[in-house]
């Protein structure tokens, strides 16, 4: 089948950017995933009978070929940001990767493109990153023209990172600073990561590259919890937490990520030892003809939802101070 791509991980909160901005290319969509019956709105995303969603099982062969089934590309986006249970790094990141990148080629597929994370680095003491670096080396291996991607933090309606400090801020009069909150990101928005994937899938230009994707402006991590705090109308102790002390606190993490989301794991406080920003060295988001988005344009269309009287608030203010007045 022509134009056909089948997306792993689609339904994610990266995923559904990418499914998107596919679906407006004209491109047919298989988007596969663990639990189809969880996905079913994907669906919506295109025109009738552009996108289908299917069940497939990174461990799984079988399921693998019959995601892949006629597919001329493929987008890898499933991937972990802390180890529980079964689901680890390795298991997850590399051969992960490398059976769906070892399907793809048996199948026939001609493109495939692998999303990594900036920072990925065989020598890294965070196993989130080094496994990140293993799954690019076996999925070149396999597929030398593969396009790898490595973002920064995403943000954007349902992300992972501005999302859980609110929700923290909701309950605790105090967040932690990681090594005193010097780390530097440079945040990239989910449509912009969504519209460089499609972009990825479509153009053949793109083959065989490497993208670091950043946003247009680089915070430290103390700078964006106060970005944070002042956008959800809440102060609280931003405290200053050592490494040492940090990775102690990641350990307890560890104990507790199979039953609910850990605030920190230790390998997240060896991510935060390093700065996530793009090197230079790769082209990004304007290579790819997107013009990135600002931290500042986004985080008020849903952050709102943590201040008191939600995206209403402004205006109860400015209505109780001409009551007052």
């Amino acid at each position: 089948m022509q134009n056909l791509v089948t997306v792993f991980g689609g339904s994610g909160f990266v995923g559904t950017q990418a499914v998107r901005y596919l679906a407006k290319a004209g491109w047919r969509i298989r988007v596969a995933v663990r639990n189809p019956n969880l996905a079913y709105k994907m669906r919506l995303l295109g025109d009738v009978g552009q996108i289908d969603v299917v069940q497939a099982n990174i461990r799984n062969t079988p399921s693998l070929e019959r995601a892949l089934d006629g597919a001329t590309a493929s987008l890898n986006l499933v991937g972990l940001l802390y180890e529980t249970g079964r689901q680890g790094f390795q298991g997850v990141h590399v051969m992960g990767s490398k059976n769906i990148a070892e399907t793809a080629k048996a199948q026939g597929v001609a493109h495939l493109v692998q999303m990594s994370a900036l920072g990925a680095d065989a020598a890294s003491t965070s196993k989130y990153a080094r496994t990140k670096a293993e799954a690019e080396a076996e999925v070149r291996a396999i597929y030398p023209h593969a396009v790898i991607v490595r973002p920064s933090i995403v943000f954007g309606n349902g992300d992972g990172f501005f999302n859980r400090f609110a929700a923290m801020a909701q309950f605790s009069p105090v967040l932690p600073l990681i090594g005193g909150g010097k780390t530097r990101f440079q945040p990239v928005f989910v449509g912009d990561v969504g519209r460089a994937l499609a972009q990825m899938v479509t153009d053949p230009a793109c083959a065989g590259q490497t993208y670091e994707l950043g946003g247009p402006g680089v915070f430290t991590f103390r700078e964006l919890l106060e970005k944070m705090l002042a956008e959800t109308d809440q102060r609280r102790l931003l405290a200053p937490i050592p490494f040492p002390f940090a990775s102690l606190l990641g350990k307890a993490g560890n104990l507790t990520s199979f039953l609910i989301p850990p605030p920190v794991t230790s390998d997240q406080v060896e991510l935060l030892k390093t700065d996530n920003v793009v090197s230079g060295q790769y082209p990004g988001l304007e290579a790819l003809g997107v013009t990135p988005t600002t931290l500042e344009s986004v985080l008020p269309t849903y952050l709102y939802s943590y201040r008191k009287g939600g995206q209403y608030a402004d205006q109860e203010d400015r209505v109780m101070a001409v009551e007052r007045g």
